[in-house]
């Protein structure tokens, strides 16, 4: 759908993040053609080796992976970077004698800015060599053949708590987990140039920095709510009360969206991810609700500082400040 006379450079951008977004929408589908393929034309013997191979590997979206370093410096990866283009900001070292929780602002649709932590693209990992970085992601994804692999190679690990405190207790310090704590209800509030944070009510990620003595980074996606354009639904309307409806019952927001051409490419909007100063945390095995709640009071003004001193640079007004919930 873009101009025939579009550079090779450009359709190799456009392509990175067509196959992102069907990555994440149909990779399901196509995968399950491919293994039907398979069996209809004398390969049944390659199925029954896969879901023999996935049965034993069922643990693994749970215990880190296997990230590798070819399929995380793909060209590929490059090339999704380069079309917003997406850029990484660190105020801070990440040292590797601890490990990490790593909490993203906002979800947006996409959740583009969580690219940086799970490919090489924009050069995080050239930045801490040392550090092994696990994006998290819904348990379902890691159900659907092949493409479970296809994550986990990326270093995308699971987002349930048990996937969580093993990266966060592994004695072998430096591994840092990427959590994007709004989740689908965030998701619902993605519109461009407002900033509404579902996090008051999301404790479980301080609990466990607490109970893994991690510390935590605080990092803000700039311009993520702008890449699509969402379908007006306020709070009261009948588009929310259906959106939320599903999304109650599949743990999935059913955003109505559009980008700069066709209905699933986004706009190609400059994506500023500042990743913050890590949070010193002390190891509390049984940390109180108080406990619990001083830090996330602490993580909050963390938060809403690195949000104030940096929105100015890139584009946002003064005066447009974040939403809390």
């Amino acid at each position: 759908m873009a101009p025939w006379n579009t550079t090779l450079k450009l359709r190799l951008q456009e392509f990175a993040v067509f196959h992102h977004i069907m990555a994440n929408s149909m990779c399901n589908i196509v995968a399950v053609l491919i293994l039907i393929y398979l069996y209809k034309f004398g390969l049944a013997h390659l199925v029954y080796l896969y879901f023999a191979w996935m049965w034993w590997d069922l643990d693994s979206p749970y215990n880190g992976g296997y990230s590798s370093r070819y399929f995380l410096n793909l060209r590929m990866h490059t090339w999704f970077c380069q079309y917003f283009p997406l850029k990484l900001h660190t105020l801070s070292d990440l040292t590797d004698d601890q490990n990490y929780l790593i909490v993203m602002h906002p979800h947006g649709i996409l959740g583009a800015s969580s690219y940086h932590f799970m490919s090489n693209g924009s050069g995080l990992m050239n930045k801490f060599p040392k550090i092994n970085f696990h994006a998290c992601t819904l348990n379902f994804k890691f159900w659907t053949p092949l493409c479970r692999e296809w994550l986990m190679l990326h270093g995308v690990i699971s987002c349930s708590r048990e996937a969580i405190n093993n990266v966060l207790s592994d004695p072998r310090k430096g591994q840092a987990a990427l959590l994007v704590v709004g989740g689908a209800q965030e998701a619902l509030d993605a519109h461009p140039g407002q900033h509404v944070l579902t996090l008051k009510k999301r404790k479980g990620f301080i609990k466990a920095a607490l109970e893994n003595g991690a510390s935590l980074v605080p990092c803000f996606a700039f311009g993520e709510n702008d890449v699509f354009h969402q379908v007006s639904n306020e709070e009261g309307s009948i588009v929310r009360w259906v959106q939320t409806l599903v999304k109650n019952i599949c743990g999935v927001s059913p955003v109505l969206f559009y980008g700069g051409f066709g209905p699933f490419m986004p706009f190609r909007t400059p994506l500023n991810t500042v990743l913050g100063a890590p949070i010193s945390v002390t190891k509390i095995q049984n940390p109180t609700h108080e406990q619990i709640d001083q830090l996330q009071t602490l993580y909050i003004e963390r938060l809403t500082e690195l949000y104030g001193e940096n929105k100015e640079k890139y584009g946002i007004d003064s005066d447009n400040n974040l939403i809390i919930r």
